[in-house]
Order: C-alpha cells, then structure tokens, then sequence
C-alpha cells in the first residue's frame, strides 16, 4: 500500500474529479440535455475511471511484483514493463 499514501494527493484529485463529472452526468438526466451531452460526459467519466485504473494497476506492480526500473535487463523486469505499457494502451 505504500504507493497509495505516496500518490495520496494524485489519487484523492481524481476521485474528486471523477465524482464531479458523474455528478454532470446525474445534472444532465435531471435536466433533459440531449442525449449526446450525456453520452460525452460519460466518456469523460470512462477516461479518467480508466487513467486512475492505470495509476493504480502500476504502482502495484512496481510495488508488489517487480519494478522494471531496477534491474532492467532481468526477464521479470522486461515483462512488467511490457505489462505496464500493453495496460497504458489498453487503457487509454
């Protein structure tokens, strides 16, 4: 868990973040916009749900599996680098 309290602040803007733009999904039902507003704030929410997904997923593996920055040529090292780019682009 020690990156989690390193990223505290980090983690703690995009949940308040996220929680904001799920609150402009619920004003927007409530207040009869168009669906099309609706469906981009809702990829806004997706977005960032994923970005802090990514934040998260790869600070555990640095922190609790392998950190591909020590030791980088080592096989483990090379495949959590690869791991953590191939979640990047999945992710985005």
């Amino acid at each position: 868990m020690a990156h989690l309290e390193k990223d505290r602040d980090k983690l703690l803007a995009r949940t308040k973040k996220i929680r904001g733009q799920l609150n402009a999904v619920e004003e927007a039902i409530v207040g009869g916009e168009d669906c099309s507003t609706v469906l981009m704030t809702l990829a806004a929410c997706h977005g960032a749900l994923n970005g802090l997904m990514i934040q998260i997923l790869e600070g555990h593996i640095r922190d609790h599996i392998v950190d591909p920055d020590q030791r980088p040529d080592s096989k483990r090292a090379q495949a959590a680098g690869e791991l953590i780019e191939v979640l990047r682009t999945y992710l985005r």
